[in-house]
């Protein structure tokens, strides 16, 4: 499949957007709300509520910004809150334990060391049911000034932590994450990111993932023990977490795309939607 979706790409830009669209499993745009314009599972953005999950809304946590997104409209979090906006990722992110591979694309606006509040910040995560099964995510540290820009897939807890120590307190290059130093963001200018996610659980491959900022790779995630333990039906891509600032474009493709196809999706005009 990567050598297919290469060779598109560099023999035609409409073939390599007609892979994209293949593979693309979900879309939101927040043109006009909260729920998915396109999904192959459900479109509606929830919330946690006790043990039960509730179509979420806006409030004073989350709002919609008319006209000010990247493309058409977004979402803008004013301030740490505790509104958790999440979609199901059955049919979308297609969590299995054989062999999971899948690509998340947003954008972002924000001054992170102006606009962010104590600690740290998330503002995307694939979660399960179990934290110490398994926990991908986007973030800033909450101590560092400047604040870092990481990325992190946490699989089972004994494989990362091992003597179990805080996340803080392992030292950087030992946790199975990406770490980018003065990463582009600003609250002047949209910030494209996106992250893959090769092999996971594969035990007869390499498992692996990467960070791509604005369309240019900014390192793998290499030479871990990948294994997650969540059950399928539970696993969730969850915005908002402690994060303030402005999202837009939120997209899910069913394998990890090429650099070269990064980078095509990040100067698509119009942006996801082009592909539907």
């Amino acid at each position: 499949m990567k050598s297919l979706a290469l060779f598109l790409c560099l023999a035609s830009p409409l073939l390599a957007q007609e892979a994209l669209k293949s593979s693309l499993t979900f879309h939101a745009s927040f043109d006009a709300g909260l729920n998915a314009d396109f999904s192959k599972g459900d479109k509606t953005c929830v919330i946690k509520k006790g043990k039960d999950l509730v179509p979420c809304v806006f409030n004073d946590d989350v709002k919609l910004a008319s006209g000010a997104g990247k493309f058409g409209s977004c979402l803008h979090f004013p301030k740490k809150g505790v509104t958790r906006p999440q979609f199901s990722g059955v049919n979308v992110l297609s969590y299995n334990d054989k062999s999971w591979s899948a690509t998340v694309s947003t954008w972002l606006k924000l001054t992170p060391d102006e606009d962010l509040e104590p600690g740290y910040c998330d503002p995307v995560q694939i979660v399960g049911d179990d934290g110490k099964k398994g926990f991908i995510f986007l973030e800033w540290s909450k101590d560092e000034s400047p604040r870092f820009f990481r990325y992190a897939i946490r699989p089972l807890f004994e494989i990362w932590n091992p003597t179990n120590v805080q996340w803080a307190d392992i030292p950087f290059e030992k946790r199975p994450m990406v770490q980018v130093a003065n990463a582009p963001f600003s609250r002047e200018t949209w910030t494209h990111v996106a992250f893959t996610l090769s092999n996971v659980n594969n035990k007869a491959a390499k498992p692996g993932g990467s960070l791509y900022i604005n369309g240019k790779l900014q390192g793998r995630i290499e030479n871990w023990d990948l294994t997650f333990g969540w059950e399928p039906a539970s696993v969730a891509l969850v915005l908002g977490a402690s994060y303030v600032g402005h999202q837009d474009d939120l997209a899910v493709f069913d394998r990890a795309l090429t650099d070269a196809e990064v980078d095509q999706l990040f100067k698509l005009e119009g942006g996801v939607g082009a592909l539907r």
